[in-house]
């Protein structure tokens, strides 16, 4: 009895990497994971880089063009050093830049859409790739997510959910509901499944590397903060806030300044969630410390002046939302319509064109069978109706 034991003990032990291969594999080649994260993902990040763009616009010129004080001849030296590439060092015309920049507009305009998301994934991903590289020096740390999830979702099936790809796909879909499919070859059939097995796989591990992006770049921003005796002190907060290059509105800046207290427990709180980020991503706990990094990240933006970052740090924390928390965003908007319509009284019935109210009756009670409506075309008044009996005539108007 007690050798059977364990040789069913050893069996399970051994089934058990088994098991978890099989696991892995079902959940790889399964079905894609996360589709609206990353079209929330598209959305973001192709409307961050659109607003980015057109607040440049005026600036374009010394930021990236030929008037820029990087010129493209010390670019093309760091190129050689880092091997970075960028379509708008190819030319010095001035023609050639707005041209460039022009597409860079549409090009991020059209990714946000998700029209033909396949190919304008990876336009996108060499716009951000050449503006990011051209002028690497003159912008802040926002564009460097933004660089980095470009390239990744490129990988991803970002076009399956909120986009113009979705609506033709569901429109092709019920124009071809009633036409049956042909069946094809077996041969062509087998080509099917694993096409669409290697685009469910690539999509899989594209939205997994960009949720261990994350996960570093949060544990090691932590990490990083907690050799600091500053932020061990509690007074980084304090300098950060009079940092000149980093005060876009200075009273504020000073109004959160002299809460001490809140600015030091606002500092631990910043270390905490960044090191227990990775942690906490398999419970519940998870909602509370997103929520918590939304409000450090609006912080940021408006104390600091860093409003690309800050939306590309929301961005990317979208990616741990599961799809049913996007899926009952739909039903808790109508849920909240209803109620607002509830909420609002009923509209009586309106009156008729020509209606005459009710004229009163003997001893002045109201009689409503005396109720005269005029013509569509009768304009005037009409003399009270009196009441009439079997006996005498009706009254008729002239």
């Amino acid at each position: 009895m007690e050798i059977e034991a364990r040789r069913t003990a050893s069996a399970g032990v051994g089934r058990w990497p088994a098991d978890r291969i099989t696991a892995v594999w079902a959940l790889l080649t399964g079905r894609p994971v996360s589709l609206y994260a990353a079209s929330v993902l598209r959305i973001g990040y192709g409307l961050l880089y659109l607003i980015f763009l057109l607040r440049e616009f005026p600036h374009r010129d010394e930021i990236w063009g030929p008037g820029s004080a990087w010129t493209p001849a010390l670019a093309h030296q760091l190129f050689e050093q880092t091997g970075w590439f960028s379509v708008l060092a190819l030319s010095d015309s001035r023609a050639y830049f707005e041209l460039c920049y022009v597409l860079a507009l549409v090009t991020a305009a059209l990714f946000m859409l998700g029209w033909r998301t396949r190919v304008l994934s990876v336009l996108f991903a060499v716009v951000v790739t050449s503006f990011h590289g051209r002028a690497i020096f003159m912008t802040d740390g926002g564009d460097n997510l933004v660089l980095l999830m470009s390239i990744y979702l490129v990988l991803t099936a970002c076009g399956r959910r909120w986009s113009l790809d979705a609506r033709r796909n569901r429109l092709q879909a019920v124009q071809a509901g009633s036409t049956p499919e042909p069946a094809g070859s077996p041969f062509a059939r087998q080509l099917r499944d694993a096409r669409t097995t290697l685009i469910t796989v690539v999509h899989n591990c594209g939205m997994f590397v960009i949720a261990a992006q994350v996960c570093f770049l949060y544990g090691s921003a932590g990490l990083y903060k907690v050799q600091g005796a500053l932020w061990g002190g509690g007074t980084a907060l304090h300098y950060v806030l009079n940092l000149e290059l980093f005060r876009p509105w200075p009273a504020l800046s000073h109004f959160v300044d002299e809460h001490t207290l809140v600015v030091a427990v606002a500092g631990y709180m910043t270390v905490l969630l960044q090191v227990a980020f990775p942690f906490v991503l398999f419970g519940r706990l998870k909602y509370p410390v997103l929520v918590m990094l939304l409000g450090m990240h609006i912080g940021i933006a408006l104390l600091m002046g860093l409003p690309l970052f800050s939306g590309a740090m929301i961005v990317a924390d979208a990616v741990f939302l599961p799809d049913r928390f996007y899926t009952f965003l739909p039903h808790l908007r109508r849920r909240a319509v209803r109620r607002t319509d509830s909420s609002r009284p009923a509209p009586g019935p309106a009156a008729g064109p020509g209606a005459v109210p009710a004229q009163g009756g003997p001893g002045g009670a109201p009689c409503s069978a005396h109720r005269t409506v005029l013509p569509a075309g009768r304009k005037g008044t009409v003399p009270a109706a009196e009441p009439t009996s079997p006996r005498s005539p009706s009254p008729t108007a002239d």
